[in-house]
């Protein structure tokens, strides 16, 4: 497997689903995927959908940084890692329950990334 700056957050099946999906954007604009994984730390989360083919470092997704406006937007993870101070975590746990439109429909509603829908 190619290198990955982000690696060690991820599963190797995670950075798979990541890139297949990401290609499928490429290919035929679809980009409505349930969210592949969660990664959060102090007042941020992230719902990760895709990364970019050519980039794997640029992924997308449904991003909060806390401020009460959670929006879809593309981050590169590597400095989710490297901008701050608390460490960042891949939850475990997540199972996505719907795609990422509805996540953010939820979340814009809440102010913050809602999982009990």
């Amino acid at each position: 497997m190619e290198f990955h700056p982000w690696r060690p957050l991820l599963l190797p099946e995670d950075i798979e689903k990541l890139i297949a999906n990401g290609k499928i954007v490429e290919e035929t604009g679809a980009s409505d995927f349930y969210p592949v994984v969660k990664l959060f730390g102090g007042p941020c989360t992230w719902l990760l959908t895709d990364v970019h083919p050519d980039y794997p470092d640029i992924a997308s997704g449904l991003c909060d940084l806390g401020l009460g406006f959670p929006e879809l937007g593309s981050v590169m993870v590597s400095e989710i890692e490297s901008l701050f101070i608390v460490t960042i975590e891949r939850d475990a746990f997540f199972e996505a329950k719907a795609p990422i439109s509805v996540y953010a429909r939820h979340a814009r509603a809440a102010g913050y990334i809602v999982e009990d829908f």
